[in-house]
């Protein structure tokens, strides 16, 4: 009976049995790839941080390159903005000169072109310590044709356009390339000066505060506030008809009848830098 129970739906039976192996399968694979999904699970569990701090590091690391780069890149700039300035100011200042011995150099040029003398240019190349403004040396001696007893000027504006030579003092000691100069402004240093609107005559006695001081020979001269005094050529120390300076102030002494006169010299002594020499 079951072998013919068999024989009549063995297909069936076949088809079933089939049927049945593949549910079992797909219900094992089904399970095994739960099971692999948690591991995978597990393992990206313990392997996301272990990324995350990889990741950090790189970038801190990165960082670091990346900070040290921007820090060099910084100092390389801080170092050419700093020879940038450093150029500016340099041009700056050869402006400022140039704009500061601008005047100087106009009354220079018109000087040259109005003058009777022959002259020789010179730089002030020291002072005296203790005479500032009374002593000081220039660059040309012997060698340049000047002799001791010259005498030394520097080109002076007396007027609107109107340019000639301000006295500044003589020379009293020469080497072959350079030269000592007494100025105005030394108390011993003596200049016989004429007033030029009345021609009243007198001698430089001494300075003080960058004026300078004259006694005229009569106590009855006309002098005024605003006089023009040049060299006399008394005495042939200067040159005459050099101009001295501008009268500021009148002193007379009735006692010992005596008129002095106070003058403001026509160069100012502060800044002397060039200077002419009469030959």
């Amino acid at each position: 009976m079951t072998m013919y129970f068999f024989r009549k739906y063995k297909e069936k039976i076949f088809v079933i049995a089939i049927a049945a192996i593949l549910i079992v399968t797909i219900g094992l694979t089904s399970k095994r790839s739960e099971s692999m999904s948690k591991f995978e699970n597990l393992l990206g569990g313990v392997l996301t941080p272990l990324n995350k701090i990889t990741n950090n590091i790189k970038h801190g690391v990165s960082g670091i390159f990346t900070s040290v780069k921007d820090t060099i890149n910084a100092k390389e700039e801080n170092e050419l903005l700093k020879k940038e300035i450093e150029k500016l100011e340099s041009e700056n200042r050869d402006l400022r000169n140039i704009i500061g011995k601008s005047d100087h150099l106009l009354k220079e040029e018109k000087l040259l072109e109005n003058t009777k003398y022959n002259l020789v240019k010179a730089e002030v190349i020291g002072r005296e310590p203790e005479n500032w403004f009374d002593v000081f040396t220039i660059d040309k001696g012997e060698n340049d044709g000047l002799e001791i007893g010259d005498t030394v000027i520097e080109a002076v504006e007396i007027d609107s356009n109107v340019y000639q030579e301000g006295l500044v003092g003589r020379i009293v000691d020469i080497g072959d390339s350079w030269s000592k100069v007494v100025s105005i402004t030394n108390e011993k240093n003596s200049v016989a000066f004429k007033i030029l609107r009345t021609q009243d005559g007198g001698i430089i006695s001494g300075s003080s505060d960058n004026t300078i001081e004259g006694l005229l020979f009569d106590y009855e001269a006309d002098v005024i506030i605003g006089d023009l005094v040049y060299t006399s050529g008394l005495g042939e120390v200067y040159q005459k008809d050099i101009f001295i300076g501008e009268v500021t102030d009148i002193v007379d002494n009735q006692e010992e009848l005596t008129k002095k006169i106070v003058i403001k010299p026509a160069v100012d002594f502060k800044k002397l830098y060039n200077v002419y020499v009469i030959k």
